[in-house]
């Protein structure tokens, strides 16, 4: 069955890092894109960072708002997506969900067809 599983949230000081992870299942990975979304309390769903890849060519997404400061790999073999956060911010505090969808990213939360349950980052000023 397909799964996403996020791991990595926390409690971080402004400044500091975290490293977050989405480990896929039950699906072709390379056939889909990955990407990351967050939803803080009373704001919508929000779409982070996005990556999809082939053999030769990798495109990554990100917004406005991590440009910079958050950096997504993968590890093909594994079946696993990762988000690099640096340079945490209290804006940035917010539960952090793992998505997929066939073909290529999307910022929009309504496209992705699989999803994960979320892992909560909590950044203290």
């Amino acid at each position: 069955e397909v799964q996403l599983v996020e791991s990595g949230g926390g409690l971080v000081q402004a400044g500091g890092s975290l490293r977050l992870s989405c480990a896929a299942s039950g699906f072709t990975f390379d056939d889909h894109a990955i990407g990351w979304f967050r939803q803080a309390p009373g704001k919508e769903r929000e779409g982070v960072s996005c990556i999809a890849s082939n053999d030769v060519n990798t495109s990554k997404y990100y917004s406005d708002s991590v440009k910079g400061r958050f950096t997504i790999s993968s590890d093909n073999d594994k079946n696993t997506v990762y988000l690099q956060m640096n340079s945490l911010k209290p804006e940035d505090t917010a539960v952090y969900y793992c998505a997929a969808t066939k073909g290529f990213c999307s910022a929009d939360y309504n496209d992705m067809d699989y999803w994960g349950r979320g892992t909560l980052v909590t950044v203290s000023s």
